[in-house]
């Protein structure tokens, strides 16, 4: 036979589009040409193949020209991941493997020198994309890789370690040896309890605002002097947090995937991303070319943590708009377009001022000495279409020295966590989804006010000068302490809680 067809799939976005690998050998001069839109890596695949199948002791078609398309052809191909579809594919042509046996799989891996199977990038994705087009085909993966696919139900994944383990249950008969299903990843043992927030001395505020913010999936700005506990208290937001779904624990792992971080150990814990203040917009929302994801998609279903958010590029923060809005990022390019899911809790945290000091009681030996004009300029790096997309801010201010030698105080995460998800089951069998996600219609059922409540809102919404989006996030805070509290509706208590986290900055 002098034509193969094997199949495999190409990573686009968080999608895996299939990919038919044809091989085709024919007389003419020697030679081994890669069509379909191939990346370099994919190109490199030539040099790699030759020596796999050498060092493995098959033959190689030295005397025949070789042509591999990789079809379709308008969709761009990267990575090594089809090194193993390209040789199982030059064999089935040459006649040395059963062709007709190749229907029944999918193969991605990258190929040694020697004919190891190396692990791919998107393993998980892969699988995903088997799974939700409801194939009866097996997916063929290296040994690391396989273990990481068996993740996602209804897939069948064979693992395989080298190439002539693939070669041998491909011959016809009973000379074909199975290749091993991939058992999951086996459950981790367990991990170190999450970091406690009665460790936090003081700030009774901050805590109460941490688990508004739990409970209905809201964004928390914080704001206050150096050392306060800023980054101690979004450190242990995530031990607040109800646990991840399997839905979720998925989608985290593919995303995580893709950037080759998938960490085993961490299945089912809810992500931690504090990237440093100098991250630019690529590595924040994505990008790259082919697009891979950012920091706020490595985020999703977890927290997302900005400390010395003035600090950081104007145009990073800016890029935070639309997914704090839509929980998705689409990157755009001249090529292509790739989307990711982006739904986190976003918590940032700053300074009032340059110094750090503004605010600082009088008795303090710090004092702010910024002028009100470099104030003014230090909190304008935040825009008010950014501040406006924050449902909770929050002062935290320094603690007294009397406080931080202390006994701790306050509540456990575990019982803050118990009142948490039990706000969020509530939310949930009501309107199916989180309160931070309603839509307009649903609040207008779910957050319905009495007369006085309404006055109320609406004369702090003329008073302050709130935007329209402000004035629906702040119902949607209202909504969270309600649920938090067992409340069916949203009552005056709760309306006048929400509208203090919503506290302009301290000017100097």
């Amino acid at each position: 036979m002098t034509l193969a067809v094997v199949r495999s799939r190409a990573l686009d976005g968080l999608a895996a589009a299939p990919v038919q690998v044809e091989v085709h050998l024919a007389n003419g001069l020697p030679s081994f040409t890669l069509v379909g839109l191939a990346d370099m890596e994919v190109k490199e695949a030539r040099e790699r193949v030759r020596a796999a199948l050498a060092h493995s002791g098959l033959a190689f078609p030295h005397n025949k020209r070789i042509t591999v398309n990789l079809a379709p052809a308008d969709l761009p191909k990267e990575s090594g991941r089809f090194d193993l579809p390209i040789a199982l594919g030059i064999l089935a042509a040459d006649g040395q493997i059963d062709a007709s046996a190749l229907d029944r799989f999918e193969f991605a891996g990258e190929l040694s020198l020697a004919g190891e199977l190396r692990p791919v990038r998107g393993a998980l994705a892969l699988a995903l994309a088997l799974a939700h087009e409801h194939t009866s085909c097996t997916l063929v993966l290296p040994e690391a890789s396989a273990r990481e696919a068996a993740l996602a139900h209804g897939v069948a994944v064979c693992s395989a370690r080298h190439l002539l383990d693939v070669v041998a249950a491909l011959q016809p008969g009973d000379a074909g040896r199975a290749l091993p299903i991939a058992s999951p990843l086996s459950v981790p043992l367990p991990h170190a309890p999450p970091l406690d927030l009665a460790d936090v001395r003081g700030q009774t505020g901050a805590k109460r605002a941490l688990e508004i913010a739990a409970a209905g999936a809201h964004s928390v700005l914080m704001v206050g002097p150096p050392g306060a506990g800023k980054s101690m208290l979004a450190q242990r937001l995530p031990g607040l947090l109800p646990p991840m779904t399997e839905a979720e624990a998925l989608a985290s792992a593919a995303l995580a995937s893709l950037t080759g971080a998938f960490d085993a150990s961490r299945w089912k814990q809810r992500p931690f991303r504090a990237p440093h203040h100098s991250a630019t917009a690529p590595a924040l929302v994505g990008g790259g070319s082919p697009p891979r994801p950012g920091e706020i998609s490595l985020a999703y279903g977890g927290v997302l943590f900005l400390d010395e958010i003035p600090e950081m590029p104007r145009a990073a923060l800016e890029a935070l708009r639309e997914p704090l809005e839509t929980g998705r990022i689409t990157i755009s390019r001249a090529t292509r377009q790739a989307s990711f899911p982006a739904r986190f809790h976003l918590v940032a945290a700053m300074n009032p001022c340059p110094c750090g000091w503004l605010g600082a009681p009088l008795c303090t030996a710090r004092q702010c000495r910024c002028t009100p004009d470099i104030v003014s300029r230090y909190q304008g790096r935040l825009s008010g279409p950014l501040i406006d997309r924050i449902d909770l801010q929050v002062e935290v201010p320094a603690v007294k020295p009397g406080e931080l030698m202390g006994a701790p105080d306050g509540e456990r995460s575990a019982t803050i966590a118990a009142r948490v998800r039990a706000a969020r089951e509530r939310q949930l069998a009501r309107q199916g989804t989180t309160n931070a996600e309603m839509t307009v219609d649903e609040m207008q059922t779910h957050c319905a006010l009495d007369d006085a409540s309404r006055h109320l809102l609406q004369r702090a919404a003329e008073r302050l000068g709130w935007s329209g989006r402000s004035l629906h996030r702040v119902l949607k805070v209202a909504r969270s302490i309600a649920d938090l509290a067992g409340s069916e509706r949203v009552g005056s208590l709760h309306l006048s809680e929400a509208m203090q986290w919503r506290r302009a900055l301290p000017q100097g």
